[in-house]
């Protein structure tokens, strides 16, 4: 198949798509999408187990050496955008100081439970806010940010990796885990290109075709340690990811 004929079948494979999504992009529009915005968190909530057990691995190599970023009394004060359900507590070191923040605000009920189940941590508030205005917390306060699984539905990323420089103290790090845009001679690029329309309703936002290490890579942050994986066991939708730290 040459590139034209697939590039035109995607496309029009798309458009079919979009016009599938037609009620729910009415539904959004009255704001009554609303809705499933309560029903996500309980959603987020049970497949985080089973997205941890085949990640155990890459998150336990990612965040094993976050205490190399403590400040100098050696504490370490972390601030989680996109923080869900808690997900990523059982990997943080212990005597960790973290501060939740997250747009949804159903996602307090499953986030206290994990806090509960993660009580090496030290937890100092849950703030409500977007990654784009985190204008509660303030300059150069935190050691580390973390964000995974996030910038994948953020609105404006560039604005969410330029609130993440600062809030981070200098010296301090982001540490990013995120599925991304696939090569463009994959079947899965155009796969994720063909069905995105439906999957943005489905993940509450999500977008499968970002070329997130771009946006990373552009952000102004003085190192970048980056990886691109093939995530193990996951939907083929998500497959590829990057992970990795990048410095103030």
């Amino acid at each position: 198949m040459t590139y034209l004929m697939r590039n035109f079948l995607m496309n029009f494979c798309k458009l079919i798509c979009l016009a599938i999504t037609l009620p729910l992009q009415l539904m959004e529009f009255l704001g009554l999408y609303g809705m499933y915005k309560r029903l996500f968190p309980l959603l987020a909530y049970n497949i985080t187990f089973s997205y941890n057990d085949k990640m155990h691995e890459n998150k336990r190599n990612l965040f094993r050496d976050l205490c190399k970023f403590c400040n100098t009394d050696g504490t370490l004060r972390l601030l989680e955008i996109g923080c869900g359900s808690g997900a990523n507590f059982k990997y943080y070191p212990y005597g960790c100081t973290v501060i939740c923040t997250d747009p949804n605000p159903h996602f307090e009920k499953y986030l206290q439970m994990s806090m509960t189940a993660s009580n090496h941590l030290t937890y100092e508030s849950f703030v409500v806010a977007s990654g784009e205005d985190l204008m509660a917390v303030q300059d150069e306060s935190v050691d580390v940010v973390v964000c995974t699984l996030v910038l994948c539905s953020v609105n404006n990323v560039p604005q969410v990796l330029d609130e993440a420089r600062r809030i981070l103290r200098k010296g301090g790090a982001l540490y990013f885990l995120e599925h991304v845009e696939s090569d463009p001679s994959s079947w899965i690029y155009f796969f994720q290109h063909m069905l995105q329309p439906m999957w943005y309703y489905l993940g509450d936002g999500c977008v499968v075709t970002r070329a997130t290490w771009r946006d990373l890579e552009a952000a102004g942050f003085s190192e970048i340690q980056l990886r691109h994986i093939e995530a193990p066991q996951v939907t083929f939708m998500i497959k590829p990811h990057i992970l990795g730290y990048a410095i103030k």
